[in-house]
């Protein structure tokens, strides 16, 4: 599921091809790319619960949580999401790329993978997409892509 994820993302919404198009016409697209009907179902899915939580009128309730709050990982988060990870996801609040709220979606979204656990290359791929789909969040995605992609100048000691 997440290679077609990553394959949408980077052919429709990363390269600003026009992501007007109809699911039919994108799960056929998906099969002839090479992607099984079963993983395209399980993306569109998951892309389509990111589109509900970013379109709803009011925040879900577990994405509530006061600015000072420390957030507390369940036993399935902590399997699936190493601690580098978690660590990951802290500096990201740390440096305001993430905020309560995001950062809730970004759990969310990351459960609902299928891969036992999550990389941390993986877990970059899903803040963008979760940025890039939450009204407001541009600069924080254009700083996390320059975070991920901004290639160090000279030499590394």
């Amino acid at each position: 599921m997440f290679d077609v994820l990553m394959y949408l993302f980077e052919t429709y919404i990363h390269a600003d091809v026009d992501a007007m198009v109809e699911q039919d016409e994108l799960a056929d697209e998906l099969t002839q790319a090479g992607f099984h009907k079963e993983e395209i179902l399980k993306a569109l899915a998951w892309l389509e619960r990111l589109a509900e939580l970013q379109e709803a009128e009011e925040t879900p309730a577990w994405a509530r949580s006061a600015p000072d709050s420390f957030r507390i990982y369940t036993q399935k988060e902590l399997y699936k999401i190493d601690a580098e990870g978690r660590g990951f996801l802290l500096f990201l609040e740390q440096i305001k790329v993430l905020n309560a709220e995001t950062r809730e979606i970004v759990i969310d979204r990351l459960m609902e993978l299928d891969s036992p656990v999550i990389e941390l290359d993986d877990l970059k791929w899903v803040v963008l997409m979760v940025l890039f789909n939450v009204p407001g969040s541009e600069s924080a995605y254009h700083q996390l892509e320059e975070l991920i992609f901004e290639q160090p100048e000279g030499a590394v000691h």
